[in-house]
């Protein structure tokens, strides 16, 4: 395992609680959106780091 899926899943769940929090506040609408695509980019970036670290089994 490398160094980069950890601080991916930090930053995904991070950015998923910034998400839910900003979500529920009377924050902003656009503030919610950034972190929820954040959260999104986090997720895809982990989905493509398996798929290319991907051992064929």
């Amino acid at each position: 395992m490398t160094k980069t899926r950890p601080i991916l899943w930090f930053l995904l769940a991070v950015s998923a609680v910034a998400n839910v929090v900003t979500s529920t506040s009377t924050l902003n609408p656009l503030i919610g959106i950034g972190f929820g695509l954040l959260t999104l980019t986090f997720g895809g970036a982990l989905v493509t780091h398996h798929y290319r670290h991907h051992r064929g089994r």
